[in-house]
């Protein structure tokens, strides 16, 4: 008697076991199938508008964004080195390129937030950073950004909110090589570096002042 209940309690067990797993196992995979479903409404921009530190600084505390990578594009030298770049020899622009949620922030309101925080009137420069590296350029990934960024510019240079033209590129994406790694969150792991202090601090008080309604809670 004590053995057949010794068996059925074992038998319990393995089975609840077994039950837990199963159930463990079918909420994992329906955890992996939602954040492959979110991964997969995900869109992505390509800006340049300087310094990608700058960049990257600003992009990176909106909502809806979901990562913003440094980065060099619209060259042709393949997987260019920063020393490459910076040497005007690549014809790459150092860029960020950002993934967000259309469904949280629109390519439209990315556009708005890339002619406000840079100088589009100025050819291969912002401020004190000067070569075609830093030139002002959007790089589109379907035909929609495309019209979207165009029809942005010509109503921009129509409203004479700029006294010069402006002179950002819009050109099809072709390929996007990632920074070294240490250019990668230059600004928030180093606040107390001297450009970042001088250049990018300003620049990020004066971006959330203008667009705080669009900002992660977190900041």
């Amino acid at each position: 008697m004590k053995s057949t209940l010794l068996i059925l309690a074992v038998s319990l067990v393995v089975i609840w076991g077994c039950k837990n797993e199963s159930t463990k196992a079918q909420s994992e995979i329906e955890s992996d199938k939602g954040a492959n479903q979110q991964m997969e409404n995900l869109e992505k921009a390509t800006f340049g508008s300087g310094c990608f530190w700058c960049t990257e600084a600003v992009f990176e505390r909106l909502n809806g964004v979901n990562s913003v990578v440094s980065g060099y594009a619209g060259g042709q030298t393949d997987n260019p080195t920063y020393e490459q770049v910076c040497s005007g020899s690549t014809g790459h622009a150092e860029v960020t390129q950002i993934t967000y949620d259309p469904k949280v922030i629109t390519y439209d309101e990315l556009l708005e937030v890339f002619w406000k925080t840079h100088d589009p009137t100025t050819i291969n420069r912002q401020g004190n950073d000067v070569g075609a590296q830093y030139r002002s350029v959007i790089l589109y990934h379907n035909e929609e950004q495309k019209r979207l960024a165009e029809k942005y510019k010509e109503e921009l240079n129509k409203s004479g909110a700029w006294d010069k033209p402006i002179v950002t590129e819009i050109t099809p994406f072709t390929n996007f090589y990632p920074a070294e790694k240490y250019h990668q969150n230059y600004y928030d792991n180093n606040p107390a570096q001297p450009y970042c202090s001088f250049v990018i601090t300003p620049k990020v008080e004066k971006f959330e002042k203008v667009f705080k309604d669009k900002l992660k809670k977190s900041n």
